[in-house]
Order: C-alpha cells, then sequence, then structure tokens
C-alpha cells in the first residue's frame, strides 16, 4: 500500500557537491502522473547520537556553540558515521571516545528518525549505552570545542522540561533512551 504513494525520480542534477553542502534537484513524477518539477533535496552523511551512562548512573551532555543558530546548545555526544565505521555502533562507539574520552560496556540501537524527510535524505540513529567509563583525553576535530559535563537522569529531564536543549532529536533521542531504561512511562 505504501509502495502506492511514492513518487518516480525522473532526473537529478547536483547544484552543490561539497562535504558538508550537498544538494541536488530532482524532477518526480507522482502515482497520478503528475510531474513534480524541481524538488530539492539535501544530501548529508548518516548521523548517530548517544543517551550515554557512566557507570554510576550519570549522563554524560556536551556544551558547544553552534554557529548557525548562534546558540551555545546542550546536547548529546555524536556525530557524522565514517566512510571507515564498519557499522553504526562502531560510528557511535568511536564518536564518545572522540568527543567525551568515555567508552562504554553496553551499547544499545534504539531506532531512526529523521530531521526533515521532506528535504533531508539521511536519518539520526539512536543509541542508549551504559557503563562508560573514562578512559582518555578528548581527540576533537579542529573546529570543535566541546565541554562535557554530567548529570543526573533527573536533571536531564529537568533540562528538557526546561526547554534547554535545542536539539530536537537529541530531544527524541532522550526519549527513547528514558523510555528503554523504564524511567518514563506513558499513561
Amino acid at each position: 500500500m505504501d509502495d502506492q504513494l511514492k513518487w518516480k525520480t525522473i532526473s537529478s542534477e547536483y547544484l552543490s557537491h561539497e562535504p558538508w553542502f550537498t544538494v541536488r534537484k530532482d524532477v518526480c513524477e507522482k502515482p497520478d502522473g503528475k510531474i513534480v518539477n524541481d524538488y530539492y533535496v539535501f544530501e548529508f552523511p548518516e548521523w548517530v547520537t548517544c543517551f550515554a551512562m557512566t557507570e554510576d548512573g550519570k549522563v554524560i551532555l556536551e556544551k558547544q556553540y553552534r554557529h548557525a543558530a548562534n546558540e551555545v546548545c546542550i546536547e548529546l555526544p555524536g556525530g557524522c558515521v565514517d566512510n571507515t565505521d564498519a557499522s553504526l555502533e562502531d560510528a557511535i562507539r568511536r564518536e564518545m571516545l572522540e568527543e567525551t574520552g568515555y567508552s562504554f560496556e553496553t551499547v544499545h540501537y534504539l531506532g531512526k528518525i529523521s530531521a526533515n524527510p521532506s528535504t533531508n535524505a539521511n536519518l539520526m540513529h539512536m543509541f542508549v549505552a551504559t557503563g562508560g567509563k573514562l578512559i582518555q583525553e578528548q581527540q576533537l576535530d579542529h573546529n570543535e570545542e566541546i565541554e562535557v559535563f554530567l548529570a543526573s537522569v533527573e536533571e536531564v529531564m529537568q533540562l528538557a522540561e526546561e526547554k534547554r536543549i535545542l536539539q530536537s532529536m537529541h530531544l527524541s533521542t532522550i526519549f527513547y533512551a528514558l523510555r528503554y531504561l523504564d524511567k518514563i512511562k506513558y499513561v
């Protein structure tokens, strides 16, 4: 049934093919035969993010400046899946080690979400990790400045309640992780 809703791509043209700004213009045909001209799609690498907890049950959070929003944001660890990552789990383990210095006993896949499925071709893959141990210093990319801090689950929930976490995909990850950890329930 869902396949009956899908569009057929007739042609694609790349307008920009940069590492962080790949945009294509598609011409599509809808199931009813109507043509959709100039449909713009942003191609990003796959993303991973994690609700990461230390051995003593603290949540690992980050603060970093996000230039497009002109905000210092509270976020979860995560980033892009690299070509060298053998799996999504390898990608999130690498990102957490680089950004926070922590290694984790267990990592569990929570699912995938999209920042905006009408324009973005990639997905965010969500994880929860437990048993985190600090084993090294951060190994940040040249343009990253990340301040790591620890918070209780209750403090994370309060930050969310106060709307102090701007990154909506990270809020989704927090929600799914808290559900998985049985910290919140549907009523």
